[in-house]
């Protein structure tokens, strides 16, 4: 008998039972043999708080505290590292540039406008014909997110939880008080269930008699490229109108086209289609020749029709909560959705002290369409 049961061991999962494992024992049940494997470890690793909608924000903000001063042992280096974000407006996109830069300015450490030349400086292979506007987002960082991940995971069976690997959920259902699953590793009674299964979670409410969300898988592709020497030391450079990235990333350059195809859930892999539209693209607003992709890959981003993380107590379900839908910012959010789905699974939403996340966690109970 476990207090509470977390499905899946990505990010969302490992962040949950971490938070949780301070009010009780956790067990976390994960069908792969690795926790992290399908978006977890896909991620383009980047912190930004001006990036998504308005709750996205907020929980990137309430999550920067615990990234940038994780606890005592938690993890051996920084989880972030300065990086930067040159976001270009193509011609005729004006008008997203401009809501960019509103955003942007809102954001705690302010985004600015820049020049030609000051993109240049920043990232000398841009094309200044390519693009109208620019603008410089300074805040922004990469995420070592295996030692973010770690470090819940291990927070979780240093509290005497257990992490389950090659546990596929075959049954879940309500059982007295609490909750009985069947696993391929096993039993598992619960008072508690985390629904944070991913791409899997609308199965995993299916599987308890739970209604789905709606939930959308969608691929995002991404490859590495040779860069030029130096080119570590580049922001990473994007466009407004969101149809291609590049950024360095393990001595090479990380690329993608910033694909959102609908998908099943799945080990999503990358279409060729896919790969060259990225080059293209990156051929297109930079001089890099790009003449050979050494490895190719996609992740799943799932997400709720309206983009908005599902977080909290299913309304039909006693003792089942969702942590589910975080998109493309579940690595950036995860110290905060965690904190606040532990709080709610345990009641003590209210006793939560920080007003981003207070404001994050109403607006996640109450903006969701299942909520």
């Amino acid at each position: 008998m476990t207090d509470f049961l977390v499905v899946g061991g990505g990010i969302a999962g490992a962040a949950a039972g971490y938070f949780l494992s301070r009010h009780g024992a956790v067990t976390l049940v994960e069908m792969e043999t690795a926790p992290g494997y399908h978006a977890t470890g896909r991620s383009a690793a980047l912190f930004s708080e001006y990036y998504g909608n308005d709750v996205v924000r907020a929980l990137t903000e309430a999550s920067r505290p615990f990234l940038t001063e994780p606890p005592d042992g938690f993890a051996e280096h920084p989880l972030l590292t300065p990086r930067g974000v040159v976001a270009l407006c193509p011609a005729g996109a004006e008008e997203l540039f401009e809501r960019a830069l509103a955003r942007g300015l809102a954001a705690p450490v302010p985004a600015y406008e820049i020049g030609p030349g000051e993109v240049a400086r920043h990232c000398p292979v841009v094309r200044p014909e390519w693009f109208t506007r620019a603008l410089y987002r300074p805040a922004a960082a990469d995420i070592d997110v295996d030692a973010l991940h770690r470090g819940f995971l291990r927070g979780i069976t240093a509290a005497g939880g257990l992490v389950l690997t090659q546990a596929r959920l075959h049954e879940l259902v309500r059982d007295g008080a609490g909750w009985r699953a069947r696993t391929t590793a096993g039993e598992v009674r619960a008072g508690a269930v985390v629904n944070a299964a991913g791409a899997w979670a609308d199965e995993v409410a299916a599987l308890a008699g739970v209604r789905p969300v709606g939930l959308v898988p969608r691929r995002r592709t991404a490859f590495l490229v040779d860069g030029p020497e130096g080119a570590g030391a580049w922001p990473m450079v994007c466009d407004v109108t969101e149809t291609f990235y590049v950024k360095p990333e393990s001595g090479a350059l990380l690329v993608s086209p910033a694909d959102a195809t609908p998908a099943v859930p799945g080990d999503a892999r990358a279409e060729d289609l896919d790969v060259a539209l990225g080059l293209e693209r990156l051929r297109e607003a930079t001089t890099l020749p790009a003449r050979r992709v050494r490895h190719a890959w996609a992740g799943l981003r799932t997400s709720a029709a309206d983009d908005v993380p599902v977080v909290g107590p299913d309304p039909a379900a006693d003792g089942f909560h969702w942590l589910a839908g975080l998109g493309g910012y579940g690595v950036q959010i995860a110290p905060a959705v965690g904190r606040a789905l532990a709080a709610a699974v345990v009641g003590e939403a209210g006793a939560l002290t920080d007003v981003n996340e207070m404001m994050a966690v109403n607006r996640l109970l109450s903006c969701s369409g299942h909520m």
